[in-house]
């Protein structure tokens, strides 16, 4: 109800400092009356996803919370699933400021960051004291300075860390803000990586004697013909899950608003009819054999809705929750 006033005053801030100021008022919160501010009664509506079982359909995307900073306090708000991250096995500071930028009139960020974040420890620790009663996904990827021909190394050392505290792990290999990072989602790459992530799996799931699912997120600026090659490599090496999209290169929708041109992803409403194609092209080639997870520019019931009519099982927010805040978990939540 008060969002929209909120919301104003933070968009007066730089984006970042912004983000920043809200975190550190949700973490003193946290756990305290003072958390009925943020907290919402939401429908319970099951659905099981990677053989998981979701509260509800709705879940943060990765990006917010890198470091597991605030997990109870954005749970309180009614998601069914928090993943937090990307994180790398040692803390990077990422790209140099500024790297985030509102385009207000499209609904969009274009965001740089980098994987700022404060390393895979710090946030295992967060993860272990957390109270949210939902699923958390962890998502890792490698360190700006890991060669790419190396970085399946960074991926399993992430893996074997957070395997014990995660619901899930998605495996980004999608950002377009860590050079080289993309070109693992194209053949003997995609394939060396996912054969070493399964073999990871297999053995942690032993070791913990508890499976956990893995669901990789992928680009939304992919061909028709590399989406359906990135199909064939999830199903032949058995991963869980498909996230379906990570921001785009692409400008055409925001050409001539303000900071168009900066780089970086592009995510928001601009994403919303591509990341919905991405789903629909990869929900005919995989045929049900693995569940996707669809993101990308979900503002409302109707583009959620759009999402899970291309083939969805679940749904994840970020630009949208920027700007619609938390009402936008509810209203989609109650009538999805």
């Amino acid at each position: 109800m008060f969002y929209p006033f909120v919301r104003k005053a933070l968009f007066q801030l730089d984006p970042e400092r912004a983000h920043e100021l809200t975190f550190s008022l949700l973490s003193r919160i946290t756990g305290t009356p003072l958390e009925f501010l943020v907290r919402q009664s939401v429908p319970n509506k099951p659905v099981t996803c990677m053989g998981l079982s979701f509260k509800n359909p709705v879940g943060l995307a990765a990006g917010l919370d890198k470091n597991g900073d605030c997990i109870d306090a954005l749970g309180a708000m009614g998601f069914g699933s928090i993943e937090v991250g990307t994180v790398t096995p040692r803390p990077q500071s990422g790209n140099d400021k500024p790297r985030l930028f509102r385009i207000v009139e499209a609904e969009g960020l274009i965001n740089r960051m980098g994987f700022n974040n404060l390393g895979v420890d710090n946030l295992v620790e967060n993860v272990k004291k957390s109270h949210f009663g939902g699923i958390i996904g962890i998502n890792i990827g490698k360190n700006k300075d890991t060669p790419v021909e190396q970085g399946k190394d960074d991926y399993l050392i992430c893996m074997d860390k957070v395997y014990p505290y995660a619901g899930y792990i998605a495996v980004n290999i999608s950002s377009p803000n860590t050079p080289g990072l993309r070109t693992l989602q194209y053949g003997e790459a995609l394939d060396d990586l996912l054969l070493a992530i399964k073999n990871k799996q297999n053995e942690l799931n032993e070791k913990h004697h508890k499976y956990v699912p893995i669901a990789v997120k992928i680009a939304p600026d992919l061909s028709h013909e590399e989406l359906i090659q990135v199909a064939d490599s999830l199903i032949r090496h058995n991963i869980d899950g498909v996230i379906a999209t990570n921001t785009t290169l692409d400008r055409k929708l925001v050409n001539g608003l303000n900071y168009c041109e900066q780089t970086g992803g592009l995510s928001g409403r601009p994403l919303q009819l591509r990341s919905t194609e991405v789903i629909r092209q990869l929900s005919t080639e995989l045929k049900g054999r693995l569940p996707i997870i669809g993101v990308g520019g979900i503002d409302s019931l109707m583009a959620a809705r759009e999402k899970m009519d291309a083939g969805a099982s679940i749904i994840q927010i970020y630009s949208g929750f920027i700007f619609k805040g938390p009402g936008l978990i509810k209203d989609i939540i109650r009538a999805i």
